[in-house]
């Protein structure tokens, strides 16, 4: 029987790329995030418009990322634009454009559900106090939507941080790449492997304690 001794030490020699990576990968998850949500709240805008010609294109964009795999997604992305001569990104643009369109289409959807459930008398009241339509949104519409939908904005963040490990198929120097790196010149397969999940764990878990910590302080309608 073949047993297998265990040698931490390749971790702590390699401690500074795991570190350098899982750090990568976070950038990615929050710039994707972010852009997302604007790619998501003029997609909520449009869909709740009442526009066909808004609204059309909207869900078709929607619908097109929602049943599309995500890995499948990146290689078009990173492999299919540049034989349309669209060339100017390299491999973390190209990831970042992928994952900020692929979250866009679930915060349009958070959005808009949002968006229909603002409670219609806080937009009566700013209504009777004389505000513009632009205050209304800039006042009330938009800070107590992102207040309902903060908990699901949450959610994504830490799905998007998961999502990072894809961007190892077009080796974006993040934590899963990273992995695979270390195992192929030091075959240590289940320390790299077990270490990795934990950090995957650990930081997935630090960041869903910090956002409920937040959701508590803001996701109230005061």
């Amino acid at each position: 029987m073949i047993q297998y001794y265990f040698d931490w030490s390749v971790i702590t020699r390699n401690a500074d790329k795991f570190i350098d990576a899982l750090l990568l990968g976070l950038g990615l998850a929050v710039v994707s995030l972010a852009i997302g949500c604007l790619i998501g709240l003029v997609t909520a805008y449009a869909r709740v418009s009442g526009r066909k010609w808004l609204s059309g294109p909207a869900w078709l964009y929607v619908e097109f990322i929602r049943c599309m795999p995500l890995l499948l997604l990146i290689f078009f992305v990173y492999f299919g634009l540049p034989e349309f001569n669209i060339s100017w990104f390299d491999k973390t643009q190209s990831f970042i454009l992928t994952l900020s369109l692929y979250a866009g289409a679930y915060m349009s959807e958070v959005f808009r559900a949002g968006l229909s459930s603002i409670p219609k008398q806080y937009v009566e009241a700013a209504k009777a106090i004389g505000m513009r339509p632009w205050q209304r949104q800039r006042y009330v519409v938009l800070p107590v939507m992102f207040r309902i939908t903060l908990p699901a904005i949450s959610n994504n963040l830490i799905s998007l941080f998961k999502d990072t490990s894809l961007a190892a198929a077009i080796a974006v120097p993040e934590l899963t790449f990273v992995a695979r790196q270390i195992n192929a010149n030091t075959f240590r397969v289940m320390e790299v492997w077990l270490a990795v999940s934990a950090m995957y764990l650990v930081t997935a878990y630090l960041i869903a304690t910090l956002l409920r910590l937040v959701e508590r302080r803001y996701a109230s309608i005061r």
